[in-house]
């Protein structure tokens, strides 16, 4: 028969069965059975046993209370969920068992303690749906308490570019395969329990007045109710909810994310927020993630950004000044979250307070002189601060402790009562002065001493010498090596009401805190607009410093499409060459060049430029300055990359056919506002097929009205360069090579034409290419273009297959005229009359 501890357990297991459930037992959260086994494997900890009934012993494995934040951070990031379960009451008040209860679960998008947060992250649940109305997505950081939804096209986008720890869904096979984090499937949510989650959280015109679609209210629904689930206290937090437009975000998915080194990722030296980032709060670091994932496209809103960035940059003693004092601004955004779940310590406020305090300072340095509009408008957040400033300081004690054990959390003069009992409790000590002093007088035992322990409580201590002279009426209470310990009703009285005194102190300091917390609840979107304003002000400051240190400038933008990079730098290898070192080069596309076929040798550049014209493109419509001399931009409304090759084992996808997935997403989803960047396409195939591609691929980019963006694409393929021929909007670069002697110099410039070799031995040589090999390559290279076709129409006597003449040669007339031809443009009589031309175009031998 099992134990009433073991019958609780099992209860609560049965309500949780796929957790870990963490049971609190005194100063240890156990594990059980199963629990036990996979808790002591992944935490390497010792698996023992303990007896939970009659003949029934039970593997157990635990850890102390203090400790537990840590081991569920390592449980959670291993994709567990972990249930936590309390003691409901004070053991020592309690006849038979505790009473206990699982207070939440911790899942990776729900979790909340600092040991498993990265403080310049968001930590992220979502939801994603798909209804009638299209999809809907809707995305929720607890720690801090923003929700943001997103529906349609851009419903996808913001998931791709989120990358959520935990996504719950419908219907996993609504989702990509490539999307990481931790997958819950959820059952459809149906419409009365949609309605009442929104009206629960949000009050009774929430449907109208939060979301537009079915699909959007039942993803919001979706996570309110999974909160309801897993941590209740957190729906307390989520107080605004805000709406990606559609037409705001420049698009960048995880892939083009990656590909340009934008966030840190294994493997990489560095990135482009780790280049940018030198911001001086945590606020203000999850805040330029965001700006950098999350591009503009409104001209207005990033001329604001803009002007901010320009002000950082032409203030330094403001910013230096603006940012010293955001550097001792603890994480408002996080303390808020805390806040909302009424989770907030007392020196959690005493944060709070010291950052608001910093928030006053900050708004005072900045008021010092006319301001930018992005920069007056953080103004009006920050004096939000002086409300709840005020109710902290009226109520919390200047320094106080992290617990309420011994009292001290609440101001002296905020509560009489309090300050009544905190005078008798610290009193406690002059008092046990006098019962010594008056003790030794009536006893005459001279080395007579009052004490107190946590065991035996208040006590009077005898030395061994002098035990003969203790008075009757002490009663004998522990025995020492050397001394004896005695108590006396006068002692007992004394220490009955002191602890009275105590426990009620610390049972009124609760509920003053509690209101505290409510009276702050009450003003939360004021704090978390207060933290919004100081992470943008950090944020401004933080690209004002660089474009002053680094010599960015700021960026135009035209209604067109034309680019037109003056001096342009990679803003990630500049950073890690060096001041001066780093060779610019300038990009330009108009309406009569509208692709960049870029050729030249391994090494020597083009992707870093591919790369680099991208990264400008992103920092301008991110806010930033951007490292040229001169920048004129269009708004683009995507980016995207194909740069590199890497296999897709886990989609049984090879190193080629992710290739041709992404240039397919790429070929179907770009439009005339697009910027594509393609590297080595066709590579992964062999020659003429790849070839084949990537001319199809060029075509298409050009010929097509409803897609033409702006593409770079670099390529080893030298037959690609005679496109330029027969495509008007195409043009040729490569990367400037000099040689010197038997030596090749890459000077990293781009300029106009195609590259004559592709100097693929000197790189071997570089390699370390053993010397036979080297030299064997050589002799075998100089064989092959022995035999390489003088030009069109003069083919070598019978050339080796692999250089058999081609399309690429160059194009016959007829392929000249047919690549000039725009077929959407012409009327039936004109296509007739075409195919007629065309017809006289070819020889006799075969028209004939």
């Amino acid at each position: 028969m099992s134990t009433p501890v073991r019958l609780q357990y099992l209860e609560l297991k049965s309500r949780y069965p796929d957790t870990v459930l963490f049971f609190r037992l005194g100063d240890f959260y156990e594990t059980f059975d199963d629990d036990a086994k996979l808790v002591a494997q992944e935490l390497q900890i010792t698996l023992t046993s303990k007896p939970m009934g009659k003949d029934l012993r039970v593997p157990l494995a635990g850890v102390p209370y203090h400790s537990i934040d840590g081991h569920i951070a390592k449980l959670v990031a291993r994709g567990y969920r972990v249930a936590v379960c309390e003691q409901l009451a004070d053991p020592a008040d309690v006849k038979g068992i505790v009473p206990r209860d699982v207070v939440r679960v911790v899942t990776s998008g729900t979790v909340t303690s600092e040991a498993s947060l990265d403080p310049s992250a968001p930590n992220e649940l979502a939801a994603f749906v798909i209804r009638r109305d299209g999809p809907a997505v809707a995305i929720a950081d607890i720690t801090t308490g923003e929700v943001r939804l997103a529906a349609g096209a851009e419903a996808m986008a913001e998931l791709l570019r989120s990358v959520p720890a935990e996504l719950l869904v419908e219907d996993e096979f609504d989702l990509p395969p490539s999307l990481g984090g931790t997958i819950r499937r959820r059952p459809e949510a149906g419409e009365l329990a949609v309605e009442a989650a929104l009206a629960n959280q949000f009050g009774e015109n929430a449907r109208a007045n939060l979301v537009q679609t079915a699909a959007e209210a039942a993803a919001l629904a979706h996570l309110l109710l999974y909160l309801k689930e897993t941590y209740p206290a957190g729906l307390g937090a989520l107080q605004r909810v805000r709406r990606v437009a559609d037409e705001g975000v420049l698009t960048l998915d995880q892939r083009t994310l990656r590909n340009l080194d934008v966030m840190p990722q294994p493997g990489r030296s560095s990135s482009l927020l780790q280049v940018l980032d030198e911001t001086r709060s945590a606020m203000g670091s999850r805040m330029l993630r965001s700006w950098l994932t999350r591009p503009l496209r409104s001209e207005l809103e990033l001329g604001r950004r803009h002007d901010g960035v320009e002000w950082a940059a032409g203030h330094p003693i403001e910013r230096e000044q603006c940012r010293s004092v955001i550097r001792g601004v603890p994480d408002i955004g996080r303390l808020a979250g805390r806040l909302g779940a009424r989770a907030a310590s007392p020196r959690d406020l005493h944060g709070l307070r010291t950052g608001l305090r910093a928030t006053l300072d900050l708004g005072a340095i900045l008021s010092r002189g006319e301001l930018p509009a992005i920069l007056a408008r953080t103004l009006a957040g920050l004096a939000a601060s002086a409300e709840s400033l005020a109710t902290l300081d009226e109520a919390l004690d200047d320094d106080p402790p992290p617990a309420f054990d011994e009292g001290g959390v609440i101001r002296a003069g905020f509560s009489p009562e309090i300050d009544s009992l905190r005078a008798q409790t610290s009193d406690a000590r002059g008092y046990l002065l006098g019962i010594e002093r008056l003790e030794r007088e009536r006893s005459g035992i001279r080395s007579l001493k009052v004490g107190h322990n946590r065991v035996f409580g208040y006590y009077i201590e005898i030395s061994s010498s002098n035990v003969h002279l203790a008075p009757a009426h002490y009663q004998r209470r522990q025995t020492l090596v050397g001394a004896e310990r005695y108590v006396t009703e006068e002692l007992k009285e004394h220490e009955s009401r002191l602890v009275g005194a105590r426990d009620r102190l610390v049972e009124l300091e609760k509920q003053a805190f509690g209101q505290l917390l409510e009276s702050l609840c009450a003003v939360l979107p004021q704090l978390q607009a207060v933290a919004e304003a100081v992470a943008t002000i950090d944020v401004l400051l933080d690209l004002g410093q660089a474009a002053a240190a680094r010599n960015y400038v700021r960026p135009r933008f035209n209604q067109g499409e034309r680019v037109h990079i003056s001096g342009g730098r990679h803003p990630v290898v500049e950073h890690s060459l060096g001041p001066g070192r780093f060779v610019p080069n300038d990009c330009v596309f108009d309406e009569d060049r509208q692709i960049v076929v870029l050729t030249g040798p391994n090494m020597s550049g083009k992707s870093t430029f591919l790369r680099q014209v991208a990264l400008i493109a992103l920092m301008a419509q991110a806010g930033s300055f951007v490292p040229a001399t001169d920048a004129d931009l269009p708004l683009f409304d995507r980016i995207f990359t194909r740069i590199g090759a890497q296999d897709d084992l886990a989609a049984g996808q090879s190193t080629f056919m992710v290739e041709m997935v992404e240039t397919a997403q790429i070929l179907h989803q770009a439009t005339p506002r697009s910027l594509v960047v393609l590297d080595e396409v066709g590579r992964g195939t062999s020659t003429f097929d790849g070839m084949a591609i990537a001319r199809a691929v060029v075509e298409f980019l050009h010929n097509r009205k409803e897609v033409r963006p702006r593409t770079l694409f670099a390529t080893h393929y030298h037959e690609l360069t005679t496109l330029a021929a027969v495509l008007p909007r195409v043009e040729n670069a490569h990367v400037a090579v000099r040689e010197d002697g038997a030596e090749v110099v890459f000077e990293h410039r781009i300029v106009p034409g195609p590259s004559a070799r592709s100097y693929g031995i000197h790189v071997a040589r570089l390699a370390g290419l053993p010397a036979p090999v080297v030299a064997r390559a050589e002799h075998l290279l100089a064989e092959l273009e022995s035999q390489r076709p003088a030009g069109p129409g003069k083919p070598a006597a019978d050339p080796p297959p692999l250089l058999q003449p081609s399309f690429f040669a160059g194009p016959s007339p007829v392929e000249a005229a047919l690549a000039a031809i725009d077929p959407d443009g012409l009327t039936p009589i004109e296509a007739i009359q075409k195919l007629y031309e065309l017809r006289a175009l070819l020889p006799a031998s075969v028209s004939g």
